[in-house]
């Protein structure tokens, strides 16, 4: 396959799962794993997210520059402003600690991939037919506590597979927010984890990094970000009608699928 539909394909694939609870990482390794694509210093995979980062920022560009402009003297806007870095923190910390096992063992073994796709998706099954009636309904007000809990929930996605935005709205239903809310958060809290993420990677990875690809890094960036913003657009209202059972299946059928490929391929 030429390594530009490789780009097109890698970039689709981002946008469009980065912020549903499947796990983008998860998709991107697993795809790059069959089609034969490695960027050097997996520098296309790393670039490519900034479209999704940019995507949110278009779409919530007024409610971040309230955030930016009004903090100094809103108590609402600080409370929420603190319960995002509270869940930040403990993602920053165990992704600075365990980068190395991250990268070199998590990221490098197909099978673990399928697994957390698999227990994942049954996991989220269970939590979308849990039948409880919601106590947090506004991503502002949660309780410090409940911003604090998610971002621990967070750091279970350090494993690729295990989706950062699934597992925040699994903490976040699992704590006594609803689904709109929960999904709405991860948007929210994806700009600090990733873009701490992404600057992290580009400092660790900064001798073998390599641009000399810039075009198809290009294509990957603009199709990832195109996708991501449609996603996010369209994103809250659908998990309001159908909640995240189509997600969930959809997990499980990644997963069963890449460990048949890799059974078939010797991979296993």
């Amino acid at each position: 396959m030429p390594d530009w539909l490789s780009a097109i394909i890698l970039g689709l694939v981002e946008g469009l799962t980065e912020f549903i609870p499947v796990s983008s990482t998860g998709h991107l390794l697993l795809l790059g794993h069959f089609l034969g694509f490695e960027s050097t210093g997996k520098t296309f995979e790393i670039v490519i997210q900034l479209g999704a980062i940019l995507a949110i920022i278009s779409v919530y560009f007024s409610r971040l520059w309230r955030l930016a402009t009004r903090w100094p003297f809103d108590p609402g806007v600080r409370h929420f402003i603190i319960g995002v870095l509270l869940a930040f923190l403990p993602a920053a910390v165990i992704g600075v600690l365990a980068y190395d096992l991250i990268k070199t063992v998590f990221f490098e073994t197909p099978v673990i991939i399928c697994v957390a796709l698999i227990v994942g998706g049954v996991l989220l099954l269970l939590l979308d037919r849990m039948k409880t009636v919601p106590k947090y309904l506004d991503v502002n007000t949660y309780p410090f506590r409940v911003y604090g809990l998610i971002g621990l929930f967070q750091c279970l996605a350090m494993v690729p597979g295990v989706s950062r935005s699934g597992a925040t709205i699994a903490g976040g239903l699992l704590l006594g927010t609803d689904k709109r809310s929960a999904a709405e958060f991860t948007f929210f809290l994806a700009l600090p984890t990733m873009g701490g993420a992404v600057a992290y990677d580009l400092y660790k990875s900064w001798d073998q990094l390599d641009f000399s690809d810039a075009g198809l890094i290009a294509i990957g960036f603009v199709v990832a970000f195109l996708t991501a913003l449609a996603v996010v657009k369209f994103l809250l209202d659908f998990v309001s009608k159908h909640g995240f059972a189509p997600f969930a299946w959809w997990r499980i059928a990644v997963g069963l699928t890449g460990l048949l490929a890799l059974a078939l391929t010797g991979g296993l």
